[in-house]
This record gives structure tokens, sequence and C-alpha cells, in this order.
């Protein structure tokens, strides 16, 4: 498994983001991957904010982008931005295309993938992967007659990812974001 998904390191940390990237650059992150509403607002702020004092504390950027959103509700407003600056410096998103990729061949046939996956663009990934890779032909407008889909390797098990049940919320209430889809191998 080491050889198929090889471990990446040495890449820019969070603070590096945050205290060197552009403004529109960090915008981008907050927007694509926190899907953060105010992102235009908090990277002009962090622009602003680094040319006074550089980031060495998260505690620095929690605390001045929830002076500058206000709290709204009860998830804390720089959730999103850490979450962003996360998923850039991991490549989550990355990651987790390169592992769907080659998942099919280190299955045997018969063999489950379940992934569960906490936000909406991981989730939207995962989905249309299995859907495209559970296909056996391809059809375009422009074809004569369907193709064999090379990509073909799973079997549906989950139609709709599976959300978690109340219960389940209440025991642990990080599920409640989350979504399981399960495929099986051809």
């Amino acid at each position: 498994l080491r050889d198929a998904l090889p471990i990446c390191g040495g890449g820019p940390t969070a603070a590096d983001l945050v205290n060197n990237w552009s403004e529109g650059e960090l915008r981008q992150i907050f927007w694509d991957l926190g899907e953060e509403k105010s992102a235009r607002k908090i990277a002009a702020w962090i622009s602003s904010e680094r040319e006074k004092v550089k980031f060495e504390r998260t505690s620095q950027l929690a605390d001045g982008i929830e002076k500058l959103l206000g709290r709204r509700g009860r998830i804390h407003p720089a959730t999103k931005v850490f979450q962003a600056l996360r998923m850039e410096v991991n490549d989550e998103l990355g990651e987790l295309r390169r592992f769907l990729k080659v998942a099919p061949d280190l299955l045997k046939p018969g063999g489950r993938l379940a992934i569960i996956t906490f936000h909406s663009l991981e989730d939207r990934i995962v989905k249309q992967t299995f859907r495209d890779a559970s296909k056996e032909e391809i059809d375009r407008p422009e074809w004569p007659a369907p193709q064999p889909n090379p990509l073909y390797a799973y079997k549906l098990l989950t139609r709709k990812g599976v959300a978690p049940g109340g219960q389940e919320i209440a025991r642990n209430s990080r599920s409640r974001s989350s979504r399981l889809r399960v495929v099986e191998k051809i």
C-alpha cells in the first residue's frame, strides 16, 4: 500500500499560506475549500493584519476572525478558514483523487470499499468517481453506439450517501456532515 500511495511532505505550512500567499490566493481557498461566504473579507483582513505582525499562533487568526465577523451560532467563525488551510496544506482533495484512482487495483473481486466523507467537496468527488466506475458502458451523443467503459470496476452498494441518524449525531456531533458510500469490486 505504501508504494501505491506515496507519503508526501515538506510542503508549505498553514502559517506559510497565511503569511505569504496573496490576498487573492487566500480568498480562493477559503471560498473553494472552506466554502466560506466571507472569504473576501477574511482574506483582506489577513492581508492587512500581516503587514503589522506575522501570524505565529492559531489563536491570533481565530480571535481576529471572530472579532471581524462576530459569533454566528454554535460553530466558531474561523472553522471554515482552518478547514480550508488544512485541506490545502495536506492536499486532501488531491490525495483523495489519487487514492480513488488506484483503489480498484488494491481490491480483489468481491472486495468492498467504504468511504466516509465529511465535506461536500470530498463527497462530490467520491460520488462521481463511484458512479463513473460503476457503468459498464458509456454513451455520448456523437458516438454511433455505446462504448465499453475503461473505468468500469464497481457495483454501487449505496445509491445515495448514507447520512447519520439522530442517535448517531447525538452521540457524536462531528458525524453530522458525514456521508458513507460503498462499492464492491466486480
